[in-house]
Order: C-alpha cells, then sequence, then structure tokens
C-alpha cells in the first residue's frame, strides 16, 4: 500500500483577508475532489481560524506572535529578531515532513501595498529554501507579481520564485513582472485567479441597491510619507461618491475585503445613517458573492471585491490602487470602468457609474462567457497541477 501524500498549503492564511481565504478554499476543493486521500496541513497566519473552518492540521506562520505590530521597544525588537532565527528552523522541520507544498494565489511575489522584506517575503524565502533542502515541491498557485523597486525585498521574492517547483500566474502582468525581475518563465503559464474556481451562488432577486466596496488604502511602499494623506483623499472621495447615491435615493451596500477596512465602513455609515447606507457581515468570498448577488451595479477597490463582483455577473467600476485591477477588468471585458483610488474624482466616478449601468444588459452577457472561459481554465490548471505531485502522470 503506497503512502498517503501530503501536502501543505501556505500563506498569510485565516488572518483577515478574504481573498486570501477564497484562494485556499479553492485549492482545497480541488485537493478534496481530486486526492481525497492526501493528509493535508498548513502553515499560515490565523492557525486557530484555518482549523476549525476547514478542517485541517494547522501551525502558526511565525513563532513570534506579534510578527506584524510595529516593535517599539527592546523587548519587542529582541523577540522579533529572535523569531526570525526560530522561524528558519520552524519553517524547515514543517516543510521537510510535506510532499508537496502549495502556496494557493494571493500576490505573493508583489509590493503593491505597504510590505517589509523582512515580513512576509522573507518567509516566503524560507519556505522555498527548504523545499530545495528537503526535495520536497513548492507550488506557487495563480500567484499575484508586480516588479519590485525595493532591493532586499526583491531579492527575496526573485530567489523565492527561482527555487519553487512550479509556477504559474494570476494575469501576463505577473509573469512579465518575474521576467524583468530575472527569473526565467518560459516554463511558467498564466491561469485565472483562483477564486475563479469557486461555486458562483444561485442569481438572488435584485434590490435595486448599489454595492460599494471600501479599501483602508494607505498607497504603497514608496509611499508611506503620504499615508495619511491618501487614505483621506481615498476615504472623502468615496464618501463624497455615496452621497451622491443617497441623494438619489439609491440603497447603498458596504463591502470590505479585509478586517483592517472597517473603520472606512463606520465613518461612511455615521455620515449618511444606517438607513439608507449598510454593511455585509461577510466571513468569505462565498458570502461575499451572495451579498453581491442582491446588489444591481458594483464599485469597488479591494482586488478580489472586484472579482466576486464580476463572477456573479454584476457590472463593476474598479476603483483600482494596482495594475492588476485593470488587467482584470480589459480580461473580463470592462477595461472602460476603471477609476485611479489614489485620485477619486466624485463627478467623474459617478459619470462612470450612470455609463455602466446604461450598458448593464450587455455587460452581464459579457461576463458570463469570460466567467464560462475562466473556470474551464482553472480545471487545466489543476490537472497540471496534479501531475506534478509525486507519482503524478505529466
Amino acid at each position: 500500500m503506497s503512502p498517503r501524500l501530503r501536502i501543505g498549503l501556505f500563506g498569510l492564511l485565516g488572518s483577515g483577508n478574504l481573498g486570501n481565504d477564497g484562494s485556499l478554499e479553492a485549492v482545497l476543493r480541488f485537493l478534496r475532489a481530486e486526492h481525497p486521500d492526501a493528509e493535508l496541513s498548513a502553515l499560515c497566519g490565523g492557525p486557530d481560524l484555518v482549523s476549525a473552518r476547514y478542517g485541517i492540521t494547522t501551525k502558526a506562520l511565525h513563532w513570534y506572535g506579534g510578527e506584524y505590530r510595529t516593535a517599539s521597544g527592546v523587548r519587542a525588537i529582541a523577540f522579533k529578531a529572535l523569531g526570525k532565527l526560530v522561524d528558519v528552523f520552524r519553517t524547515y522541520s514543517w516543510v521537510r515532513r510535506q510532499d508537496v507544498v502549495i502556496v494557493p494565489g494571493m500576490g505573493v511575489l508583489e509590493a503593491t501595498l505597504p510590505l517589509r522584506p523582512w515580513g512576509f517575503p522573507y518567509s516566503l524565502f524560507l519556505l522555498c529554501a527548504a523545499g530545495r533542502l528537503t526535495g520536497t515541491k513548492v507550488a506557487l498557485v495563480s500567484v499575484g507579481a508586480n516588479v519590485i523597486s525595493d532591493r532586499a525585498t526583491r531579492t527575496l521574492v526573485r530567489w523565492s520564485a527561482r527555487m519553487a517547483s512550479y509556477r504559474s500566474y494570476r494575469d501576463m502582468i505577473s509573469r512579465d513582472a518575474m521576467t524583468a525581475m530575472g527569473v526565467d518563465t518560459s516554463g511558467d503559464e498564466v491561469y485565472p485567479d483562483l477564486a475563479f474556481a469557486l461555486p458562483t451562488p444561485a442569481a438572488a432577486p435584485s434590490e435595486g441597491a448599489v454595492g460599494v466596496g471600501v479599501m483602508a488604502f494607505r498607497g504603497g511602499n514608496e509611499e508611506r510619507d503620504r499615508a495619511a494623506e491618501i487614505y483621506r483623499s481615498y476615504v472623502d472621495g468615496m464618501k463624497a461618491f455615496v452621497g451622491r447615491l443617497v441623494e438619489l435615493g439609491r440603497p447603498v451596500r458596504l463591502f470590505h475585503g479585509d478586517q483592517v477596512d472597517t473603520p472606512v465602513l463606520d465613518e461612511i455609515i455615521a455620515e449618511y445613517g444606517e438607513e439608507r447606507v449598510s454593511a455585509a457581515s461577510l466571513s468569505s468570498l462565498d458570502n461575499l458573492m451572495q451579498e453581491m448577488g442582491h446588489v444591481d451595479t458594483v464599485v469597488a477597490t479591494r482586488f478580489h471585491n472586484v472579482l466576486c463582483a464580476l463572477k456573479v455577473c454584476r457590472p463593476t467600476l474598479s476603483v483600482g490602487y494596482a495594475e492588476k485591477n485593470e488587467v482584470l477588468m480589459a480580461e473580463m471585458g470592462l477595461g472602460a470602468f476603471c477609476h485611479p483610488a489614489r485620485a477619486v474624482d466624485p463627478d467623474r466616478l459617478f459619470a462612470q457609474f450612470t455609463e455602466l449601468e446604461r450598458r448593464s444588459a450587455e455587460l452581464r452577457e459579457t461576463l458570463a462567457e469570460r466567467n464560462a472561459a475562466n473556470t474551464q481554465r482553472l480545471k487545466h490548471q489543476f490537472a497540471a497541477l496534479s501531475a506534478t505531485f509525486p507519482g503524478g502522470r505529466r
């Protein structure tokens, strides 16, 4: 009798980001359908939540519990530094017990939002290096990437990608970015984001509402000195747009994509009142798609808010903070409906929204066609991924 295949899942999973957890859920569905006897475990940011929700063995990604809190004292700095050393051995120990480790989607090779090299890039480097040393295959599946300017972060990301056994990207700009950073991507494929593999909720009756997905947006790595200014400009712009909808008597349903976005929702509701503006209670991408099924149109910022709206065939306007938003919109046939998060103009945004609603019927047909194609492409990727597993057929 052959031993059970041991498959590990790795990333900032269970940490409050709906997109990350949605990517995990998509891969778990594939593994449980195609490899039901596999022994699954995860090295992740929120081990308790992942274990409780998905029923798999988990281990904390970091030894030091305050890894993502700013160290503001000698003791905290010492523990954080010690944690970096301890994590070398913890990661190696976990990886050597796996046959394959999958990094499910996520923007693990990008730095479009504030990111320090000694945070997740360091953790990913440890994973891929441990895979090389132990012979465990590491698969980066439908991941996002961008050209990174910070030298330390770029070096860690580049070497992580080079040491991975399998790489695929969620769009062409991600593969091109890794090529530009010195990774040989000639054998790498491009597939849709993993969230497109999740089941689409049944059609829901329309309530005439507008869905607005907001974010605690503070710019990227190179804009840390302007973070407060960028945040205030973005929130004020989105708040003014919601105000235009309220004036027209349109119900507004607010969505988030991460727990850190909650203060933005609270501020908008405080401005206009809960009778006119409500916030969806969300715990997963499936939950998010169900909620979006009750609105007519969506205006959103976070990548997976935009993606989920497109997946449920809702005419969508992206208030984007990175090129990945624009690429996704173009691929889904809505390239004309993009607006910059760094310069929200309520008047222009409302004009785009009006045009979006005017073309609603046409755009829904386009989205249905593109969604069907994405589902088939991801089935092909999962078959290709299975072929890389020990004992798999290429």
